[in-house]
């Protein structure tokens, strides 16, 4: 007889069915009990488990979208479900260590790690950059009055915009906040889903390209907006007096 020890392992079980998340939909309370506790609790094993049922199930039924971000807690929990699910019981420790420092611990994890886990807000959202010569905020857009008539290949219209990139962040509580940017549908040469690909990788967490009123936007996780207009500017070659901070609705030049 082998003497070799098993590894202990440790099995989540849903408190509304008493089974393991997996076993949940064969249960007669699974989508009226099961769903609503993995979703709240557990969302990361949520998103694994039925992510291919949910997809398939939109076009038919239009899933609602939460309404809001995940919290740090949240995103900690969906971090730790996904890769050391035994570590799950020191999340409340490391908020209380890292408080006001999330986003180097969330640095350190994915360093570590790996990609954080999608937050359902973002998910579905669309990255991918339209490629039309259409400009999404209208209200910063500059057009030229320029219409002279041109033969050949030059007979296309065109039109001139000017270069605005605005930067504003929402808080929505001591914890939570985002970034976004509006505007970069201005810059020539760039497409939307690789600044946001390029601000996810710099800031460790999500990033996703959406329409809004004003037009596409780009809404970063967590307060960035000093380190977003120096990447733009770096990064992304935008002059520096084109690119401004919304503080409270006014303003300000960040050149």
């Amino acid at each position: 007889m082998s003497g070799t020890l098993l590894e202990r392992r440790e099995v989540l079980y849903c408190t509304k069915c008493g089974m393991p998340p997996e076993y949940c939909e064969y249960g007669p309370d699974f989508e009226s009990h099961c769903i609503p506790w993995l979703q709240k609790h557990h969302p990361a094993v949520y998103a694994k488990l039925f992510k291919d049922r949910k997809s398939k199930n939109d076009d038919e039924e239009g899933v609602e979208r939460p309404s809001e971000p995940w919290t740090i807690e949240q995103r900690l929990t969906a971090f730790y479900e996904q890769y050391v699910p035994e570590k799950i019981d020191s999340v409340p420790a490391l908020l209380e260590k890292y408080e006001g420092k999330e986003d180097k611990l969330f640095v350190a994890l994915v360093k570590k790690y790996g990609p954080e886990p999608e937050d359902p807000y973002y998910a579905g959202s669309s990255d991918d950059d339209d490629d039309d010569d259409s400009v999404g905020v209208s209200d910063l857009a500059i057009s030229s009055g320029d219409k002279k008539k041109r033969r050949g290949v030059g007979a296309k219209k065109t039109a001139k915009v000017d270069t605005r990139v605005i930067i504003q962040k929402i808080s929505r509580n001591k914890r939570k906040a985002v970034t976004i940017v509006v505007g970069m549908d201005t810059v020539p040469d760039i497409k939307l889903k690789d600044v946001s690909k390029a601000f996810s990788k710099r800031f460790a967490g999500s990033s996703s390209v959406k329409d809004g009123a004003k037009g596409k936007e780009i809404i970063i996780q967590g307060d960035h907006m000093d380190d977003v207009a120096v990447m733009i500017i770096d990064k992304f070659k935008v002059p520096s007096d084109s690119v401004y901070l919304d503080m409270d609705g006014e303003f300000i030049p960040f050149g």
